[in-house]
């Protein structure tokens, strides 16, 4: 079995700036609650990363189910190097929670397979309204600025990777 030293391999990956990059924030208006939470959270680290105004855009959209389609013409329309989904989807008693939820991340996954352009899914998928709240900006954190940063990151390692000799 070989050994090898840490230092011995090489190992790329996104840092945490953002500077530069260009960056599109989806976020639902339904559950505006918890969005406009999602919101400050991925603005906030998108600052504290460096982040200029001029490069970030803000675009309001329904609710969850109406992303992809967004998320796609973003994709298509190459002037952004990352985007970032905000959303919140709370279980009812139906299963419109299942097909809303299920669809809008398949939606945004294949967007970003398909154009290679980062897409953070920072949409809440939660069984009730204080979960959600405690995943936007509660005791468990911020998860629209852990979007924002999972996007800024991949927006640098894939441009690190691309712009690597082989």
């Amino acid at each position: 079995m070989s050994s090898f030293h840490p230092n011995e391999i090489k190992v790329r990956e996104g840092l945490g700036s953002a500077r530069g990059l260009r960056v599109a924030v989806v976020v639902s208006r339904f559950n505006s609650l918890v969005t406009d939470r999602l919101l400050d959270g991925a603005l906030s680290a998108l600052a504290r990363a460096e982040a200029e105004p001029k490069d970030l855009e803000i675009i309001k959209v329904p609710g969850a189910w109406e992303m992809p389609v967004v998320v796609a013409e973003l994709a298509r329309l190459g002037k952004t190097d990352a985007i970032v989904c905000l959303g919140c989807v709370v279980r009812g008693d139906t299963p419109h929670f299942d097909y809303v939820a299920g669809e809008s991340a398949k939606g945004i996954s294949s967007v970003a397979k398909d154009s290679g352009i980062p897409v953070a899914n920072g949409i809440l998928t939660t069984n009730t309204m204080e979960q959600a709240l405690d995943r936007a900006g509660g005791k468990m954190g911020n998860k629209g600025a852990e979007a924002a940063m999972c996007a800024i990151e991949m927006a640098q390692l894939l441009g690190n990777l691309k712009g690597a000799k082989a």
